[in-house]
């Protein structure tokens, strides 16, 4: 039996990135970028305006007030996507839309707001100016943002909204990512039936295929549902084979020490390296973790909630580093306990709770009955109360460590 240290070392050196593929922008959210992203352009790539309002020259509006408004001649009007062929002089402005080329001769762009545009007269438009611009005002610079040879994203980014409106700006539409981990998800149990099944006297519905199946999503990942091996080799050996196309395979059920626990045997028998079974912790001791064809296998237990703990624990890093992600993404915090808890010692446990801000401080406490087959608390939980190996009770008002889940 490892701890759990020793397991998550072992499966994260059991463990590389995928090769690469290239994708387009509208598939990019949540992929992680596998080559460094320069800029081939300035962003903004000209100087415009950042409001609505009038180009000029900021020294034709010193001391401009309500009271003592400066008058200009509004030469043109200028659109954004638009360039204008004048050049403005002294006395005189053009109408100008936000992100509009600031035309030649203009200086600065007074909002719209300050300004007050007169009747025509004349074929002549003027405008009342009523506030004093500054040299630069409201002009967005070339290469503000971004300059041309700039590194904007580096190799290894989780790519969210921002990034990929980035690349948009820069004009690139595909780009190369870290592949998606393809992941096999197989149920084992001779008393497992398909939710479209209709259930009947010691038969249960299959929670474990969805749960793994949600959180294979939700850690970026593409599940297979390969199905319910039942509990024997010859259909278990069946349905790992199968599973041998995915990049990762993970079974629920069958590793324990029961008559029909045949996941480890299998595994054997197909030629499967095991790194490791039993985890010094709780729920979810009955972990194996071996390699298929140089493929991670994991076998997780089968009461729900050992499973997705384990899954939470050790498949999630794994499957975060094959898509080139940083694989210690847990984000742990010191939490006040909010009830006494005691607990076996040698054994991590992993407790389900619910964790909230309160008077400057964090503060947890379980969500009830912590048994493994109970998912209700699962569901209920925002986090998981870790408790160290050597503790045997812990009391109301001690400060323990805290793992949000998502």
């Amino acid at each position: 039996m490892v701890t759990v240290n020793e397991a998550l070392d072992i499966i994260l050196n059991s463990t590389g990135a995928l090769s690469s593929e290239t994708v387009p922008l509208t598939e990019l959210l949540g992929r992680t970028l596998s080559e460094d992203i320069f800029s081939n352009t300035d962003i903004a790539p000209f100087d415009n305006s950042g409001m609505d309002g009038y180009a000029l020259i900021a020294s034709d509006t010193k001391d401009a007030s309500p009271e003592t408004p400066r008058t200009l001649d509004v030469i043109e009007e200028l659109r954004a996507g638009t360039i204008s062929s004048l050049i403005v002089k002294s006395g005189q402005a053009i109408k100008i839309m936000t992100g509009a080329p600031i035309p030649q001769g203009a200086d600065s762009v007074i909002m719209v707001e300050d300004t007050e545009k007169l009747e025509v007269r004349s074929q002549k438009s003027e405008v009342k100016i009523f506030k004093e611009a500054k040299l630069g005002d409201n002009i967005r610079k070339a290469g503000e943002d971004i300059k041309k040879g700039d590194l904007v994203i580096k190799k290894g980014t989780l790519l969210g909204p921002a990034h990929i409106g980035i690349l948009a700006s820069l004009g690139i539409s595909k780009i190369k990512v870290t592949k998606k981990p393809f992941v096999a998800v197989i149920a084992t149990g001779d008393e497992l039936i398909d939710v479209k099944e209709e259930t009947s006297l010691g038969k249960l519905h299959t929670s474990n295929t969805y749960t793994l199946y949600s959180q294979v999503l939700n850690c970026g990942g593409t599940p297979a549902n390969i199905g319910i091996a039942r509990d024997n080799p010859v259909d278990i050996e069946e349905k790992i084979k199968s599973a041998l196309k995915c990049d990762v395979i993970v079974t629920s059920g069958g590793v324990s020490m029961g008559d029909y626990d045949f996941v480890k045997d299998v595994l054997i028998k197909l030629g499967g390296e095991i790194k490791f079974w039993k985890i010094a912790m709780r729920p979810g001791k009955p972990v194996i973790f071996g390699l298929l064809n140089g493929k991670p296998f994991f076998g997780l237990p089968g009461n729900p909630v050992s499973s997705m703990v384990a899954f939470e624990m050790f498949v999630k890093p794994s499957l975060m580093k094959m898509s080139g992600q940083k694989p210690d993404n847990k984000k742990e915090i010191e939490a006040v306990l909010q009830e006494d808890i005691k607990k076996k010692k040698g054994l991590r446990f992993f407790l389900r709770a619910i964790t909230q801000w309160e008077n400057g401080s964090y503060i947890t406490k379980t969500t009830g009955p912590q048994g493994s087959a109970i998912l209700r608390s699962m569901m209920l939980a925002n986090s998981l109360i870790i408790l160290p190996e050597d503790e045997e009770f812990i009391k109301k008002g001690a400060k323990v460590t805290v793992r949000l889940l998502d």
